[in-house]
């Protein structure tokens, strides 16, 4: 027995080393951007790096602020071009005149945030329907939604650039965040989730005379909430760093995310390494924010989907 709780704890102690170096190397990237925002321009450029700055400076925040500036807020309500005079959307702009990063970073925020809670909406309904109803063409629907999971983005880029421009939402956010609506596998992740929802208590919220819409929110929302969770995000993180949907779709300035914004600076300034830094670390923040509010439901699901396989 002492020797098994010997192994036992030697076991522990490897793995809890071995994480501590891989939590260290992972995190690593984030702790040089981070610092090196904050760093001279001759500190980074050091041949022998600095590990930690010896003078914090803000400087590169104040040029990444100081490049350009626009509308803190601009909108394009979708499909309203095909309702005015002149054929152009209908805008509405809101706020004052700030930098460009922040302009960027408004509308990245905007584009993940709309996309994470359409997509968890539709492959939440979708995946119950997959999971708990029975009609003609479900397995040959399923089946597809699979296989669309290995078909490469770049694939459907051009069908979706015309659709995207034949419905006039092209150099709108609109044409970034629809295509991710219809996510397939946010609907199959939904779909496994749906399968553990005990068909007894759907029966039982049909007898006692709820809805399909009732049953949907007060039964299976509630037991399917750590796969939401973790679809969130991960939606969230996909569409925050689909640099290359939003590089085909997004070309005005106004209309950049911080992931383009950051590109463009680093175009015109190849050799400002902290001032690329500085919009690195700008466009973390939201990503870390939104990762740590939806951690203990992100944990729930991996752990439930775990059980499952």
């Amino acid at each position: 027995m002492n020797s098994d709780v010997k192994r036992t704890g030697i076991y522990k102690t490897i793995s809890l080393i071995i994480l501590v170096i891989l939590a260290i190397l992972f995190a690593f990237p984030l702790y040089w951007i981070v610092t090196g925002a904050f760093k001279t321009a001759a500190s980074i450029n050091a041949t022998s790096p600095d590990w930690f700055p010896k003078e914090w400076v803000l400087d590169n925040f104040r040029k990444l602020f100081s490049k350009q500036t626009a509308p803190l807020w601009e909108l394009g309500i979708p499909f309203s071009s095909k309702f005015t005079e002149d054929g152009n959307p209908i805008i509405f702009t809101a706020g004052p005149v700030v930098p460009a990063a922040i302009r960027w970073l408004v509308n990245t925020v905007f584009m993940a945030v709309m996309a994470m809670v359409l997509t968890c909406i539709t492959a939440a309904m979708a995946g119950y329907a997959l999971a708990k109803k029975r009609f003609k063409g479900q397995h040959l629907l399923f089946t597809l939604i699979v296989c669309a999971m290995a078909l490469p983005k770049q694939v459907i880029l051009i069908p979706l650039l015309r659709e995207m421009s034949s419905l006039s939402l092209y150099n709108t956010i609109w044409a970034v965040i629809f295509p991710t609506v219809g996510w397939p596998f946010g609907v199959f992740l939904m779909k496994q989730f749906s399968e553990g929802v005990p068909g007894e208590m759907l029966e039982a919220a049909r007898i006692d005379g709820a809805g399909e819409a009732k049953t949907f929110i007060n039964i299976v929302l509630p037991m399917i909430k750590p796969g939401i969770g973790a679809l969130a995000i991960f939606t969230f993180i996909n569409s925050w760093n689909d640099y290359f949907m939003q590089l085909i779709m997004l070309n005005s300035t106004s209309k950049l995310t911080i992931s383009l914004g950051i590109a463009k600076l680093q175009a015109e300034n190849s050799t400002d390494f902290g001032l690329i830094m500085a919009g690195a670390t700008l466009a973390a923040v939201p990503i870390i924010a939104i990762f740590i509010a939806f951690q203990k439901y992100f944990t729930q699901g991996i752990a439930m989907g775990a059980v499952k396989g």
